[in-house]
């Protein structure tokens, strides 16, 4: 008897994974669709992603987690419907499982550095940006208030740390790496591993403003700025994670001509 087709099978076990009685299975079944949907082009996954966004309301936090990691998987390579799954990152922020929150920063993180990159490619490579990557831009802005929000909300350390994280990321993102001052605009981009910096952006952009982007990097290190002045009412841990943070790389690493505002 030949094997039902690839999107039936990740709908039984996405079904499995929402309503079967055993968390192994459960957990078990959600690994086994991401492999299905990895498999599949984008726009077929992206058919079952609205049974992915069920997934949020199981009762069982390892669930959650996992359905996290999948959609951190499953996104990445199909950005362009990310935008289905984007409302699960915004609603695990306020998970009450410090587990659930933390990987989402980590999977939002990763997400947001992607949205950037594509941001830049496609206008270099295009001269324009499609809508869905400017509305899932969109997105990706409102995920970063709501990611250093946190940092001023009573949370677990291990999640204030990594809106910490989150704070460097701005950081090194939207201000210009010395290393890059003497290439062209758009030199060498896309290649593995080189990651978004703001100097792809020469001219104007249809959708990111650098001056935007310079001032979000200058309110973030403000804050930490202003997290090391107040060390002595932080948590000992806290303290060590803004102390051992990317300033000192940041310093060394970016142009001193950013207007500082903080």
């Amino acid at each position: 008897m030949a094997a039902p087709p690839p999107r039936e099978q990740a709908m039984a076990l996405l079904a499995a994974a929402n309503n079967h009685g055993d968390l192994a299975v459960k957990i078990s079944s959600l690994k086994q669709a991401k492999d299905i949907l990895l498999a599949a082009e984008p726009f077929q996954a992206a058919e079952l992603f609205p049974f992915l966004v069920e997934l949020q309301s199981s009762p069982e936090s390892l669930v959650r987690k996992t359905l996290v990691d999948v959609i951190e998987d499953i996104g990445l390579k199909a950005l362009e419907h990310f935008s289905v799954l984007m409302p699960v990152l915004m609603t695990f922020l306020k998970d009450e499982n410090a587990m659930v929150v933390k990987q989402s920063i980590i999977t939002g993180t990763g997400i947001f550095c992607s949205v950037l990159e594509e941001l830049s490619l496609q206008f270099l490579r295009r001269g324009t940006v499609e809508m869905w990557l400017e509305d899932l831009w969109t997105s990706m802005v409102k995920f970063k208030e709501a990611v250093l929000d946190i940092l001023f909300e009573a949370a677990p350390l291990g999640i204030k740390i990594l809106t910490i994280k989150f704070l460097e990321v701005q950081i090194l993102l939207f201000t210009p790496d010395r290393n890059d001052s003497e290439r062209s605009a758009g030199e060498g981009i896309g290649r593995e591993g080189q990651g978004f910096n703001i100097s792809w952006l020469a001219g104007h952009h249809p959708v990111l403003d650098t001056a935007m982007l310079t001032s979000d990097a200058n309110r973030s290190l403000g804050i930490l700025l202003d997290l090391l002045q107040s060390a002595s009412n932080l948590p000992g841990l806290l303290t060590i994670s803004v102390v051992n943070s990317n300033l000192s790389s940041f310093l060394t690493r970016r142009y001193w001509h950013v207007a500082w505002d903080c």
